[in-house]
């Protein structure tokens, strides 16, 4: 193993960079004659645009140009695309209406963007775009996923009646009501996965511009892969060849999913950047970003399941509406239906799964990918019935977990909804995560805490999540005649270290020094194709590709080697970063061989990795939380997870990641959650002084263990990190104040759970067991 090669707890290197404030982010790039824009965005959630008047803002001092959504359609702009099509249960195509990048002839969200100011300083902007007078004609809108459906609710879309945007099914309903039929004991449960604002620390950023001269268009643009952004400007927007549009992406102060997507502001930049002549840049405030990110989540589900006589489950069906918004975003439609409800089977032999998924249109913008990206909804609809099925059946949690669990005997298994799991062992590490929590003591802490004004409850959840599949990725390995290594990659680092984690492969493979690698990400002119980040895929994919684009390089250094040292081929091997011959104290680095080569590049190596399936990151979460009795307030004390996450590329980068993932999770248990009125649909949290992110001292330490049971269908036996904490988080939290709250009769709060929901809760639950 080599000293800074994989499985080490190597300490980022990008971090010093990062932390000194040399990283170069979207809004830190500048251009000769930079302009800047505003967006002129609508006020209603629901209105006709009888006329837009542009000509005081025109007038106003510094003001460029002024683009409206006609000017858009005059020019045949294409519109953002659908990248995911969804069939409903009786064969139907779902309905795809355009979704201009500024407004024509109707707005259908509060925030929708109705034209683009551009002018020659921020604030030159911001003021010409409120002398943009709109003339609107509100309608009425349909904000409300519950009531979005009704025969009476507003219709968003003539081509989508009734706001229906596909009733899509996963398995054999019959099946599934026939063993309900059978069984002995029926759970059910309503649900509510509360709709998400991803709010990184960095906003979206663009900076477009246009080379006359080549008749070229180049965004800059902070995003989670350019390659997707450019196929879709290129092919279904500005109907351009591929090669004449660039798009980079330096630094990335965070995306979680929503920097995936393409958004209405970066078209309408670039058409501006090619229509005045001038680079225009855009950075969204944050209450900007509130009201124009897409949002993740938002789903109501009832959901059931079907045990036997001896605690055995049966069957599990859902019954899901997901808000989409008022337009489909990228992936949008992909989200609630084949990215999570193919989890619905969780880590147990659950013979048969039924799902159904109403996709809806409402007034509100657009939803899709958030951290975990539907395995965390199916997560929590799994294992809150599993936690209401073990105290409505008066079996131990951990005990009716474990009687389910597939066995890792029984690897390779199918699920009843057609994944295979290829390796785990789900009982381990629930054991290992009982045993470093100390429920055996949690009796006593409970009495504590009793004693002490407060209510002490333990949650327990398991989790498996489907990731690291799709595009393939390829990797370039360049090495230079001074021995610097130079990799092209596809993916695109949003903070969670790939940099470090890429040195580490090549470190492991040849034998280099952090300080002579440099990782190159985030260009679609010199990396030729990428899939981005996404689905917790860098790793396990992206470092498949360049770990065998290392061993190519390392293969053709051996022989190089054998020449230097003017020995045979078949004696030399790569020890300890080092060429050694066989038998001998003789030996020669990597540099030292490439200092020969007669060319600038000594060796250059390319590969790709295409997975050939998912790989199954899985473990378990124990929550401790105790909750005031005057107050009602929660606080997490304890937490615990035990996670499988394969072979571990670097257990500091890991655990980063799954510490990351569970705060993200508390936050959207107890504290975060994006509200619209219902009549106006103007958003109600719309700031930070509005939507309640958790704060430190809302994070517990979190106790991370692993079990390392390397994938099977990896070739470096990785599985996936990056969305782990996220999906285990949510459900431990909800079970831990359920049981904390149980002796009021409490059966389920839904998220985010409150403080003041939960004194009500105690209130009324003290009240109704006094009477």
């Amino acid at each position: 193993m080599a000293k800074f090669g994989i499985g080490q707890p190597v300490r980022r290197s990008e971090d010093p960079r990062l932390l000194t404030g040399r990283g170069r982010y979207t809004d830190d790039v500048r251009l000769p004659g930079q302009a800047f824009a505003c967006f002129v965005r609508s006020p209603f959630a629901h209105a006709r645009i009888v006329a837009v008047d542009t000509a005081a803002a025109s007038d106003a001092p510094g003001v460029i140009g002024i683009v409206t959504g006609d000017d858009l359609a005059e020019d045949g702009i294409g519109t953002l695309p659908v990248q995911v099509r969804i069939k409903s249960r009786d064969g139907a195509a779902m309905p795809q209406p355009p979704r201009p990048a500024l407004a024509q002839g109707r707005v259908r969200h509060v925030g929708d963007p109705v034209a683009l100011v551009v002018a020659e300083t921020p604030d030159a902007a911001r003021d010409a775009a409120e002398l943009v007078e709109v003339d609107y004609d509100p309608l009425p809108a349909a904000v409300d996923l519950r009531t979005a459906l009704d025969p009476d609710a507003p219709e968003i879309w003539e081509q989508a009646p009734g706001n229906r945007v596909f009733d899509w099914e996963l398995g054999d309903e019959a099946a599934c009501n026939a063993a309900f039929t059978a069984a002995a004991h029926v759970v059910s449960l309503d649900l509510v996965n509360n709709r998400l604002a991803a709010t990184p620390m960095e906003g979206r950023a663009c900076l477009a511009a246009y080379d006359a001269d080549d008749d070229r268009l180049t965004l800059h643009v902070s995003s989670q892969g350019v390659h997707g952004l450019r196929d879709q400007l290129a092919d279904d927007i500005f109907h351009l060849p591929a090669d004449r549009i660039l798009v980079v992406t330096g630094d990335v102060g965070g995306g979680f999913g929503m920097k995936i997507f393409m958004y209405p502001e970066y078209i309408s930049t670039l058409y501006a950047a090619r229509k005045f002549g001038r680079p225009v840049a855009w950075a969204a405030e944050r209450t900007e970003s509130f009201i124009s990110d897409d949002h993740g989540r938002d789903n109501l589900t009832k959901a059931e399941l079907a045990v036997d006589a001896d605690g055995r489950f049966l069957a599990l069906r859902a019954d899901t509406l997901a808000n989409l918004g008022a337009y489909l975003s990228n992936f949008g439609p992909f989200i609630p239906t084949n990215a999570g409800n193919r989890m619905l089977c969780g880590l147990y032999a659950i013979p048969v799964v039924y799902s159904r998924v109403r996709g809806v249109f409402t007034n509100t913008q657009p939803i899709d990918a958030y951290r975990g990206a539907g395995r965390p909804e199916a997560a929590y609809v799994v294992e809150r019935l599993v936690d209401v099925a073990a105290r409505q059946l008066g079996i131990d949690p951990v005990d009716l977990r474990k009687r389910n669990y597939i066995p890792p005997e029984a690897m390779p298994y199918k699920t009843a909804t057609g994944l295979v799991y290829d390796s785990g062992d789900f009982a381990r590490n629930l054991d290992d995560a009982v045993a470093a929590a100390d429920l055996a003591g949690a009796p006593a802490r409970k009495a504590t805490a009793r004693a002490a004004g407060k209510l002490c409850g333990i949650g327990i959840s398991t989790y498996v999540e489907a990731c690291a599949s799709g595009a393939p990725e390829t990797a370039v390995v360049r090495v230079d005649r001074d021995g610097h290594v130079t990799v092209l990659i596809g993916t695109q680092t949003n903070g969670q270290g790939h940099e470090t984690a890429y040195k580490q492969i090549i470190a492991e493979h040849l034998g280099v020094d952090s300080d002579a690698i440099t990782i190159v990400q985030g260009d679609s002119d010199r990396i030729a194709t990428g899939g981005g980040t996404g689905g917790s895929r860098s790793i396990p994919v992206g470092g498949a590709s360049l770990a065998d684009a290392a061993l190519k390089v390392q293969a053709k250094a051996r022989i190089a080697a054998a020449d230097v040292m003017e020995a045979a081929p078949a004696d030399v091997t790569f020890e300890d970063g080092r060429f050694r011959i066989v038998g001998t104290d003789r030996s020669v680095t990597l540099a030292e061989i490439a200092v020969h080569s007669d060319a600038a590049t000594a060796f250059d190596e390319t590969a790709d990795f295409q997975p050939t399936a998912s790989t199954f990151p899985n473990g378990a979460h124990i929550c401790e939380i105790e909750v005031d009795l005057d107050t009602g307030r929660p606080q997490i004390v304890r937490y615990t997870v035990v996670d499988d996450v394969g072979r571990v590329m670097n257990p500091l980068l890991v655990e980063g990641q799954v510490h990351g993932g569970i705060a993200q999770s508390i936050g959207q248990a107890l504290f975060e959650e994006a509200v619209f009125d219902t009549e106006s649909g103007q958003l109600l949290t719309g700031s930070l002084m509005d939507y309640a992110l958790p704060r430190a001292d809302s994070i517990p330490f979190i106790d991370f263990r692993f079990n390392e049971i390397p994938c099977r269908t990896n070739p470096l036996g990785i599985k996936g990190a990056g969305e782990a904490g996220t999906i285990g988080a949510c459900p431990a939290v909800i079970n831990a104040l359920v049981d904390a709250l149980a002796e009021f009769g409490v059966r389920h709060v839904d998220m985010p759970a409150r403080a003041e929901t939960l004194w009500r809760l105690i209130r009324d639950g003290g009240h109704a067991a006094a009477a």
